[in-house]
Formats: structure tokens, C-alpha cells, sequence
């Protein structure tokens, strides 16, 4: 019988000292939990260390080689980056022009997104229209002066 209330005793003791144990790890998840149902995640307004790294990709992918380049011909480093910044401030200010603080921002982050996009392909049509009309007139000056020579050739048979 002794050896009964020995074991007894061991046994209450032992859940007594995990008691206050589980009670703080129950407190523990509580209190995790509730931080969790308060944290809100907010992906917009970017960092400026993100839209660095968007500029850095559009100077990229405006001055390399590339599916764009191939079309529409590369920039120069130095072109692409001065667009490059301008193409990133006007979309930042587009998207940020709709951001409602009730937002989480995921919205406002693909309006950024296609953005840029549409204004990086606006960019880069419209200079390789310039391009082509300044190549144009070139190519109508030449027929022209072949149009001017070969009728002075007539004249003068």
C-alpha cells in the first residue's frame, strides 16, 4: 500500500509541475495567435529598393538583346535609363492614384505592373516610328534624286 501512494503522489506531482508548463504553452499559442489575426500583410506602396530593382530590369530589357529588342531595336544604356525612370514615375503614379488605404494593395500592384508594361511597349513603338520616319524621308530623298537623274538624263538625250 505504501508503495501505491508513493507512485500516487509521484504521478500528481509530476502533472502538477507540467500543468503550469501547458498552461504557458497554451498561453503562448493564444497570444500567436491572436498577433497572427491582427497582422495584415500590405504589399503596396513597393520599397524603394523594389522599384530600383523594376528600373535596373526595364534598363535590362531595354538595352539588351531580347524578344522586345528584336522588333522594335535596343536602346542605349543610358537612353534606357533615363526611360526607364520615367516609365517606373508614371506608372507609380497611375497605380498609387487608385490605392484606397481598406486595400491590401495586390490590385494596385498588378495596375503597377501592366503599367509599366503597356508604357515600356509605348515607348518603345513609338521610337522605333520615329526611327522609321526619320529613315523615311532618306529613302524618298535617294528616289527622288534617281526620279531627278534619270529625267535629266532623258531631257538631256
Amino acid at each position: 500500500m505504501a508503495e501505491t501512494e508513493s507512485t500516487t503522489t509521484a504521478q500528481d506531482s509530476a502533472t502538477a509541475e507540467t500543468e503550469p508548463h501547458q498552461t504557458q504553452a497554451q498561453s503562448q499559442i493564444d497570444e500567436t495567435a491572436a498577433k497572427l489575426n491582427n497582422l495584415t500583410l500590405r504589399i503596396w506602396p513597393p520599397t524603394q529598393r523594389t522599384r530600383d530593382a523594376v528600373i535596373n530590369r526595364l534598363v535590362e530589357t531595354l538595352s539588351s538583346q531580347s524578344v522586345l529588342s528584336k522588333r522594335y531595336g535596343t536602346i542605349p544604356e543610358d537612353e534606357a535609363s533615363s526611360l526607364a525612370k520615367s516609365i517606373e514615375e508614371e506608372a507609380f503614379s497611375v497605380a498609387g492614384a487608385a490605392f484606397s488605404p481598406d486595400d491590401d494593395g495586390i490590385e494596385i500592384l498588378q495596375m503597377y505592373s501592366k503599367e509599366i508594361s503597356k508604357r515600356m511597349l509605348d515607348t518603345v513603338k513609338s521610337r522605333a516610328a520615329t526611327a522609321a520616319a526619320a529613315d523615311a524621308p532618306s529613302a524618298t530623298e535617294a528616289a527622288n534624286g534617281e526620279e531627278v537623274s534619270s529625267s535629266s538624263v532623258k531631257a538631256e538625250a
